[in-house]
């Protein structure tokens, strides 16, 4: 017995963990993105053959997933801004904001049903997927980004929404950046450094936000609720991380097997995909 549980289902979970790890790393690869948008849907799979209580699932996947891109983001991070690509006056502006809207999120975590993080990650994925796939170049709100309230309000919902979807930003801020004209280059890069301020923060806020349900579910917390701390598995985090390391290059090679066009519409379908298997859970309860 480990924590409670039998040894062959400790054995098997962490497999599972090993396997998302993989499976999430070669799709970042291929997609030019990881967080949430890879690992959310990825991990409530593995925690519900698990047996994690379905009101506590989604909110440890995306707690988990914050913390998993922690150390991903600021090495991207790091490489961005030896480059100088990184726009350092977008970050003046938006790390305010962004801060507060990860603290808001952490909170409405803290308090929110189970339903909410899913049907927040339903409509950004869809949102996101419509964009993908069927969106021109003339498609622009602006030549450049708005300055004033307009733009720290973007960084607010940047930071609420990528808290309560597991995300580190790059998904809303590369949407953003490019419907203003900005380079996709760009916008990629600017979107690594907003993954550092939402990531940290927000598994911290997923650790607070987490310790009442634990005290709810005391069998849970044993291991079935999978090491955790608050909504932060430990187990898989440690599990997933090394293995999304090894296989994202593997992804990498495949992308540039593909056309950028290719690549848009295939991530799209990914995000129409995983977003109705929510609204199937959001309907059944699975």
């Amino acid at each position: 017995m480990i924590a409670g549980l039998p040894l062959r289902d400790v054995v098997e979970l962490a497999l599972l963990l090993v396997g998302v790890g993989a499976l999430s790393g070669f799709l970042a690869g291929v997609f030019g993105i990881g967080g949430g948008a890879i690992l959310v849907p990825v991990l409530y799979e593995c925690f519900r053959v698990a047996g994690v209580p379905l009101d506590v699932r989604m909110p440890l996947c995306i707690g988990t997933s914050l913390a998993i891109i922690i150390p991903t983001s600021i090495r991207s991070f790091q490489a961005h801004y030896k480059r100088g690509a990184v726009d350092m006056e977008i970050l003046k502006v938006w790390w305010l904001p962004i801060a507060i809207g990860v603290i808001a999120g952490s909170v409405v975590a803290r308090y929110a049903p189970e339903r909410l993080f899913k049907l927040v990650f339903v409509c950004v994925a869809w949102s996101a997927a419509i964009r993908l796939i069927f969106a021109r170049d003339t498609w622009k709100l602006g030549n450049d980004l708005p300055q004033g309230p307009l733009m720290r309000a973007y960084g607010f919902c940047v930071g609420i929404l990528s808290t309560l979807m597991g995300i580190g930003g790059g998904l809303f801020s590369n949407l953003l950046m490019t419907f203003y004209g900005r380079p996709i280059h760009q916008a990629v890069a600017t979107s690594s450094a907003l993954a550092v301020l939402i990531s940290i923060p927000g598994a911290l806020g997923y650790v607070y936000a987490g310790w009442p349900a634990a005290t709810r579910y005391p069998a849970v917390a044993a291991l079935q609720w999978p090491f955790a701390l608050g909504f932060v598995s430990l187990i898989g985090a440690i599990l997933v991380m090394p293995m999304s390391l090894v296989t994202a290059p593997l992804g990498v090679k495949a992308a540039h097997a593909m056309s950028k066009r290719t690549l848009e519409t295939a991530f799209g379908c990914y995000l129409l995909i995983v977003g109705s298997r929510f609204v199937v859970s959001l309907a059944s309860g699975l």
